[in-house]
């Protein structure tokens, strides 16, 4: 769990926009992200085992 202080930081406008950081906006973790959820890959995984997450269910085969 990030700290609070590091989330506000990812959170304001960067000087250059090179310099953004994405962060999972449930937990703050940066590593792991997903772009298209804006979720990192263990909240993912979560949401999409509870039904949270709609259009998503687990693969088995």
């Amino acid at each position: 769990m990030a700290r609070k202080a590091i989330i506000a930081k990812a959170l304001k406008k960067p000087k250059y926009k090179s310099r953004t950081l994405n962060r999972c906006f449930k937990c703050g973790r940066k590593k792991g992200y997903m772009r298209d959820f804006d979720l990192c890959r263990i909240c993912f995984r979560e949401m999409a085992n509870e039904g949270h997450i709609p259009g998503l269910k687990k693969s088995s085969w």
